[in-house]
C-alpha cells in the first residue's frame, strides 16, 4: 500500500493546508493506486493567491531584468539537476514512458533559456529626430497579474516553460492553476524556483474546480489568462476573461491530420506516424490521430502502420524499456473507449484494436495498445473530434487535391504535415494549408521555443501565442514616450505649430 499524501497550496513562497473539505485523487497511472490528495481550493484561497501575487508586483516589477533572467539561469541549473527526479514523477502522475517525460521536462528548460534572454528580448526600439528637436523611444512593461490555466497532459513544460518562465522574467507575477491529476510535478518545480531565489508571491500555486476557475477569470487584479485545454472550456476562458477586459491566450482541441502521398518512403513515413500518434499515448495536442492516404499506395502503407504499432512495447511508465504508458486515469481510459465504439457503431473498419490490454503485475494501470480504424468517411465523429489517446484513423483519397480539401474541412487548425519526395506537393502544402505549425515529413512539427507555438481555427483563441516574440508581446505593453529639450526663450509660436501637427496626426 501506498502512503497517501493529502498536498497544499502555495501561497507568498508559503505552503499551507487547504480549508477545503473537497480533495482530488493522484494516481499512479501504472498501478491504479492513489498516490496523493489534491485539495479544491476555496474562493477565498484563490482571492488570496491573486492578492499575494499583487502584493509582490510593484517590487518584481522594478527589479532589474538582468537580476530577474539571473534567477532564471539559476533554476535551469535547478532543472538539469534535477532532471531524473522530475522525469520520474512525470512518469509516475501522468503515465508517459520514461523519454517522453524526461522531454517534457526538457521542454520546460527549452522555455526557461528562452527567458533568460529577456534582457534583448524586452529591448524597445527609439528615434532620434522624429520631428525637429523630439525623440520618441517605445519601452515594454509589465502589466501585473497574470494567470495560467494548464492541462494534464504536460505538467512540467506548459506552465514551466510555456507560460511562468516570460511571464515573470518580463516583471509580471503569476497565479498557475495546477492540473489536478497531475500536480506532483509542477509543485516540485516550484519548490527548485524558491529554492534557487525567486522572491515570495511572485508566483503562487492552487488546485482548484471550474467555479473557483471563474474567479481568476473575472478578477479585477488579473491582468491576463493563458489558457491550454479543451475547446468548449477555451472558448470560456476567452469569452469570459476578455470581456473584463483581460488579455487571453486559449490553446485548445487538436484533429491533426498527415497526408501520406504515394511517393513518400511508405516504411518511414509510418515509422514516423506511429510514433507521432501512439507518444504520450496519443495525450498531446499535436499528436497525430489522422493520417490521408492515396489510394493507391493504402494497403501497402496500413501494412507497415500495423507491423510497426505492434512492435510497441505496452507497460509501466517508468520501466526503461516500456515504449507506450497507461493514459492517465481510469476516467480517461473509459473516455477513449467510448471513442472506439463510437468508431466502430459509425462503420470505420477497427484493424487494431488496444482495448484488451493487461500487464502483468500492473493490472490496475490505464492501459490502452495502439488503436488504429480504416476506411474512416467524411462525416464520421471518430475522425472529426479529438480523442486523446493512443487511436489513429486512415482516410483514403483520390490525390493531393482531395486530401487536402478534406484536411482544410476539418474546424481545427493546431498541426498538419505531408510525406512527400516532392517539392512542389511540399511547397503547396505548406502554402495552403490551414494549420499553424505545418511538417514535411515530419511527424509532429513543433517548432523549438524561439517560434510561437502557433494553433489555428477552432484551435486557438486570442491574438498572440506562447512563445517566441508573440510570448513577450502578451506580458508586456508598449509605452511611447516622445520627449522635447529647448530653450526657454523659444518663440511659442513653434510649440504652437508642433501642437498643431500632432493634433492634425
Amino acid at each position: 500500500m501506498v502512503e497517501v499524501k493529502r498536498l497544499g497550496y502555495c501561497v507568498n513562497g508559503e505552503w499551507k493546508q487547504s480549508k477545503t473539505t473537497q480533495y482530488m485523487p493522484v494516481t499512479n497511472s501504472s498501478t491504479g493506486e492513489i498516490i496523493a490528495e489534491v485539495p479544491r481550493c476555496t474562493a477565498e484561497e484563490v482571492n488570496e493567491a491573486v492578492e499575494a501575487a499583487r502584493a509582490a508586483f510593484p517590487a518584481w516589477s522594478s527589479t532589474p531584468v538582468t537580476e530577474r533572467a539571473e534567477i532564471m539561469f539559476r533554476f535551469k541549473v535547478a532543472l538539469e539537476a534535477h532532471l531524473e527526479e522530475l522525469t520520474l514523477l512525470v512518469a509516475t502522475e501522468l503515465g508517459k514512458n520514461l523519454d517522453e517525460s524526461r522531454g517534457d521536462v526538457l521542454k520546460a528548460i527549452e522555455g526557461v533559456q528562452l527567458a533568460c534572454a529577456c534582457p534583448i528580448l524586452m529591448q524597445g526600439d527609439s528615434l532620434m529626430n522624429v520631428s525637429q528637436g523630439f525623440d520618441t523611444v517605445m519601452y515594454r512593461e509589465p502589466l501585473g497579474v497574470f494567470a495560467g490555466i494548464v492541462p494534464f497532459n504536460f505538467p512540467a513544460m506548459i506552465p514551466f516553460g510555456w507560460m511562468l518562465p516570460l511571464c515573470i522574467t518580463t516583471g509580471n507575477t503569476f497565479v498557475l492553476k495546477a492540473a489536478s491529476l497531475t500536480p506532483l510535478t509542477a509543485m516540485r518545480m516550484l519548490e527548485l524556483l524558491h529554492e534557487v531565489g525567486l522572491p515570495r508571491g511572485v508566483v503562487n500555486l492552487i488546485t482548484c474546480g471550474r467555479n473557483e476557475v471563474d474567479i481568476l477569470l473575472k478578477h479585477p487584479d488579473v491582468r491576463g489568462v493563458s489558457f491550454v485545454g479543451s475547446t468548449s472550456v477555451g472558448r470560456h476562458v476567452y469569452a469570459t476573461a476578455s470581456a473584463y477586459g483581460k488579455r487571453v491566450q486559449a490553446l485548445c482541441e487538436a484533429k491533426n491530420h498527415g497526408l501520406v502521398l504515394r511517393d513518400a518512403d511508405l516504411e518511414n513515413s509510418a515509422r514516423v506516424i506511429v510514433n507521432a500518434t501512439f507518444g504520450c499515448a496519443g495525450q498531446r495536442c499535436m499528436a497525430l490521430p489522422v493520417v490521408v492516404v492515396e489510394e493507391v499506395v493504402a494497403d501497402e502503407f496500413v501494412s507497415y502502420l500495423v507491423k510497426f504499432a505492434r512492435e510497441r512495447k505496452i507497460g509501466c511508465a517508468y520501466d526503461p524499456e516500456t515504449e507506450l504508458g497507461p493514459v492517465v486515469s481510469a476516467e480517461h481510459k473509459e473516455f477513449i473507449f467510448n471513442w472506439i465504439a463510437k468508431g466502430i457503431e459509425e462503420g470505420a473498419l477497427l484493424i487494431l484494436d488496444g482495448r484488451n490490454v493487461v500487464i502483468k503485475g500492473f493490472e490496475g494501470g490505464y492501459f490502452i495498445g495502439p488503436t488504429i480504424f480504416d476506411h474512416v468517411k467524411p462525416g464520421m465523429s471518430i475522425g472529426d473530434y479529438e480523442v486523446f489517446g493512443p487511436v489513429t484513423c486512415i482516410k483514403r483519397v483520390r490525390d493531393f487535391e482531395e486530401g487536402l480539401s478534406l484536411m482544410n474541412a476539418n474546424p481545427f487548425g493546431n498541426g498538419a504535415t505531408i510525406f512527400t519526395q516532392s517539392g512542389y506537393y511540399a511547397r503547396e502544402f505548406v502554402r495552403r494549408t490551414q494549420a499553424g505549425m505545418v511538417g514535411v515529413n515530419v511527424g509532429i512539427p513543433v517548432p523549438i521555443a524561439v517560434f510561437p507555438f502557433a494553433g489555428h481555427k477552432n484551435s486557438f483563441f486570442g491574438d498572440l501565442h506562447v512563445l517566441g516574440k508573440d510570448g513577450v508581446a502578451f506580458y508586456t505593453e508598449a509605452k511611447c514616450v516622445t520627449s522635447r529639450w529647448f530653450d526657454a526663450k523659444m518663440e511659442n509660436t513653434r510649440i504652437g505649430t508642433w501642437e498643431g501637427t500632432i493634433t492634425r496626426v
